[in-house]
């Protein structure tokens, strides 16, 4: 995220919630205004200040704890794969592409919508507890089943090696694909389905949304499913399958009578020429 300077006339900003309170008492007359000043400036920076939604310490410590937990999530994985036949450096990868989505889902919004960014923006908490315990159940799942039971055949007639190469493709592709979708977007992309259109809202029909009609949908879609290929779960991947499908089901409806309400027939035409790629949406 770039950093930016802001001058208010010959005097730069001071950062410190208790700037205020040091220029609060007046020296002489013409000290008034230069105080206003210094309240505006302090209600400007507010949401940047520990535990505002911009914190940039909550921003700093998020992103840091991100970044150890992919280092450390490779370097078991590495060590498993190349010291050992155990098939548990499944678990590792999973906290590997986690910790990747998660990082990419902010430094995405802080590139190219910067104005939006925020501590919510990693979506860490995001639909909760929902999202926390679908992964939970997928670590339980993995971890269990290769610990307990490293020499299971998972897969159908000898196929392990093709699903697992097929689940590495989905999770990159599907990353690539979110990824670039919030980039091209850029402010026209949020988090949250908008419900009143705004000046910086534009219908994005190029590049990769010439391909997917939603392409960030499209990338979690497989993304999500791939992680669970690659791990070998059964079970979670079918309860994976069916959550992921209903809850984008029901997300696009709902964001399409959006759309069509902002761009009107621009959408529609939009509609019918570009799909959305997942499976029985339309």
């Amino acid at each position: 995220m770039s950093e930016t300077t802001q001058n208010v006339g010959a005097r730069p900003v001071n950062f410190s919630p208790s700037a205020a309170h040091h220029r609060a008492s007046p020296a002489h007359h013409d000290s008034f205004s230069g105080n206003t000043r210094s309240l505006d400036e302090l209600m400007i920076l507010k949401p940047y200040f520990a535990g505002q939604p911009k914190s940039l310490s909550g921003i700093a410590l998020r992103a840091f704890c991100l970044g150890i937990t992919l280092a450390c999530s490779a370097i078991s994985m590495g060590a498993i794969l190349f010291l050992t036949s155990s098939p548990v450096w499944r678990v590792p990868f999973f906290l590997f592409a986690l910790s990747a989505f998660h990082f990419l889902e902010f430094w995405t919004t802080a590139e190219k919508n910067t104005l939006v960014a925020s501590i919510g923006s990693f979506l860490l908490t995001a639909n909760w507890p929902a999202y926390a315990i679908a992964h939970s159940a997928a670590f339980i799942e993995c971890a269990t089943i290769n610990l307990f039971f490293p020499n299971r055949h998972w897969a159908p007639y000898g196929t392990g090696p093709i699903l697992l190469l097929l689940g590495l493709v989905m999770v990159t592709v599907g990353q690539y694909v979110r990824s670039v979708a919030m980039l091209q977007a850029g402010a026209s992309f949020n988090h949250h389905v908008q419900t009143r259109k705004k000046d910086s809202h534009e219908l994005v029909t190029l590049g990769i949304y010439s391909i997917f009609r939603h392409p960030s949908y499209f990338g979690f879609f497989y993304w999500g499913l791939g992680t669970q290929l690659v791990m070998g779960n059964v079970l979670c991947f079918f309860a994976y399958a069916a959550v992921l499908w209903m809850f984008f089901s029901k997300r696009i409806k709902h964001e399409e009578a959006k759309l069509i309400e902002f761009f009107q027939d621009d959408y529609v035409q939009y509609r019918k020429r570009v799909g959305t790629k997942i499976p029985f949406i339309a």
